[in-house]
């Protein structure tokens, strides 16, 4: 072990308490005795002398190591931070499952504001936390974390992607993430349409960060009509300089009530599908690069009832860990983007098996990626 480095592997302690403050369930409970824990380890990670805090979850290996990224977030509290670590690692089992990737899920959260608390020492004992795992777990870029942080997280764990080509990484992983939800939109569009081109259609992107200024230049070239949002004036100023003919929504309310909308694309925060938006939600389609963009599971079934067609957003989204799986074999990225192309392909029979049970297309998905995890265990 590290001088300065400790780990517990067990998730017991002051930590991880059994309820919160309210007596709801705690993450522990969440860990051991819920459908949403089942995971195979939970480290929790801390070095004093750099500040570090951080927790990393490994749901399920059965498809390969574990791949998710590290946020760095400042949570409001440890309980919070396990959560969210356990929530997304869950997440990420699925997502590599529908990418056809052998990767299981995993994600790493760090505690703290990343413009205060971020430093090379810190993400250096990080690396070593993960290189500890011995390849159980493979870390990329998250929330909070860029490629430059790989960079240096790569110096002392050889299981860490995003790094930067100069380090023999792929570099910024939001070109195919954008390419993987515009493959969503067209199966989308085939499905519903009969038609797998976006030309004539309005779509209404909210958030025009790194994935969204992406994306509009996909479906402009497409000939889609394009209305964007975003809280930074900054970023939708990019965008209409570039291209005047994208029209601009105040924000993501109005956004999601314009008229004759085809395809809503939420592409910043999650939970954007909720009881508030969804009944006056005027798209057709929702087909966006969020994560977790349904606030609560009974939102999917809101959706369906309204005819609302839901790609689900961890299927059309995962471009990015497709492109980061691949730095493990010597990126190549036009192999990447005919894999990320797949995704076509993939929500089509995501939607195919929906209408064949007779559920929602997020139930679906759920169960075809649970199927491929079973078949792996049973094979192991």
């Amino acid at each position: 072990m590290y001088l300065g480095v400790t780990t517990v592997t067990d998730v017991t302690g002051d930590a991880v308490t059994t309820s919160d403050t309210s007596g709801a369930p705690g993450v522990l409970h969440t860990l051991f005795h819920s459908e949403q824990g089942g995971h195979e380890q939970v480290v929790l990670c801390q070095d004093r002398a750099s500040g570090l805090k951080a927790v990393i979850a490994l749901h399920d290996t059965a498809l390969g190591p574990a791949l998710g990224g590290t946020r760095f977030y400042p949570y409001a509290s440890e309980e919070e931070a396990v959560a969210d670590a356990l929530n997304l690692a869950r997440g990420m089992s699925y997502k590599n499952a529908m990418a056809g990737l052998d990767h299981g899920g995993g994600k790493a959260v760090i505690i703290g504001d990343p413009h205060t608390l971020k430093s090379e020492q810190l993400l250096l004992a990080y690396g070593r936390f993960v290189a500890s795992l011995g390849g159980r777990y493979v870390t990329a870029c998250d929330v909070g974390t860029y490629v430059a942080d790989m960079d240096v997280v790569a110096r002392e764990c050889r299981w860490t992607t995003g790094r930067s080509p100069e380090n023999g990484g792929a570099g910024d992983s939001s070109v195919l993430t954008a390419f993987g939800v515009f493959q969503g939109m067209r199966a989308s569009a085939q499905h519903l349409w009969g038609d797998p081109t976006l030309r004539g259609r309005k779509v209404g992107i909210a958030g025009v960060g790194k994935v969204g200024h992406h994306l509009v230049e996909h479906l402009l070239e497409d000939g889609a009509e394009v209305v964007v949002t975003d809280v930074r004036e900054e970023s939708v100023r990019q965008i209409t300089d570039r291209h005047p003919e994208v029209a601009v929504a105040a924000d993501t309310e109005a956004l999601i009530r314009v008229a004759g909308l085809d395809i809503y694309a939420p592409c910043a925060l999650g939970g954007a599908l909720n009881d508030d938006s969804v009944p006056v939600l005027t798209a057709k389609v929702v087909c966006g690069a969020a994560n977790n963009q349904l606030a609560h599971p009974g939102v999917e079934k809101d959706l369906a009832d309204r005819g609302i067609l839901y790609a689900p957003d961890y299927v059309v989204n995962a471009g990015g860990v497709i492109q980061v799986a691949d730095e493990l074999h010597g990126f190549d990225f036009d192999r990447c983007r005919a894999k990320a192309s797949k995704i076509f392909d993939t929500t089509l029979s995501i939607f195919a098996r929906a209408k064949v049970d007779g559920i929602p297309p997020a139930a679906a998905a759920d169960r075809i990626a649970e199927q491929r995890m079973a078949e792996a265990r049973g094979r192991g």
